[in-house]
């Protein structure tokens, strides 16, 4: 796959674009590989920072510039909100990329606010390969009140089908950052927008190709997020969903 990225971003970079737009921080690196000259804006990236993508938030430094869509402090809106559908859970399993500079930083977020939620273990969980997941996910399934935390990566989205489906035969309350894993069968998910990364790219867009240089255009923090909640998941489970949550979701699927 690197290599393959490679070879994608030096054929766009030799259309001589104005300016390119992508999504996601693994395919930032080999743009930049190709090019320092040409612009670059992201959506969706995760720790543009500790990628190595950009020098800081408010100075990007260099020819990319974006949006970036988690911050450590999700990780313990990601708890609470799994404390309060799943009340009883004492154990999390924390399914990350440990490859990925967010991932560990999120374990590491979780860790630190567990017990302030009376979260007695946090356990990693590697999403290399299905094979991994559901080795990880069943050890840790064989003692009770335990949930599932899956943290934003490729791999989380590659493996969303084998993640839900062991959660669900597990009986594990479990909380993903994307919607579209809630309508895959997950029980709750909570993450930013991401069509309204995309319009607020659009501006980025605009201002560069009008002349702005992306060293002068800050990375912006996601500014709207989105609650998804899967009602059919939580009576399987054997859980109810506080109303509190309900009524400030935006999608319920019942």
């Amino acid at each position: 796959m690197p290599t393959e990225f490679r070879k994608y971003a030096a054929e766009l970079v030799a259309l001589a674009p104005d300016v390119i737009l992508t999504a996601g921080s693994a395919h930032v690196g080999p743009l930049q590989q190709a090019t320092r000259s040409v612009p670059i804006v992201f959506v969706q990236a995760t720790d543009p920072v500790g990628g190595g993508l950009v020098n800081s938030l408010a100075r990007p430094g260099g020819n990319a510039t974006g949006f970036t869509n988690f911050e450590l402090d999700i990780s313990a809106k990601w708890l609470e909100l799994l404390k309060q559908v799943a009340p009883r859970l004492t154990r999390v399993a924390v399914l990350r990329d440990p490859a990925n500079p967010s991932g560990t930083g999120q374990f590491g977020a979780i860790q630190a606010v567990a017990p302030s939620f009376g979260v007695e273990e946090v356990r990693p969980v590697g999403l290399h390969d299905a094979g991994e997941i559901e080795r990880g996910v069943t050890a840790f399934a064989r003692e009770s009140n335990g949930g599932l935390i899956v943290t934003p990566s490729g791999l989380a989205i590659a493996h969303r089908e084998p993640i839900v489906k062991l959660a669900a035969r597990h009986r594990l309350p479990a909380i993903y950052p994307f919607r579209y894993f809630v309508t895959d069968g997950g029980l709750i998910s909570y993450g930013p927008d991401a069509v309204d990364q995309y319009r607020r790219a659009a501006g980025y867009v605009d201002r560069i190709l009008k002349g702005t240089k992306p060293a002068d255009l800050p990375v912006q923090q996601p500014t709207k997020f989105e609650l998804a909640i899967n009602l059919k998941t939580a009576k399987a489970l054997g859980l109810t969903v506080p109303s509190m949550l309900l009524t400030s979701a935006d999608t319920v699927i019942k």
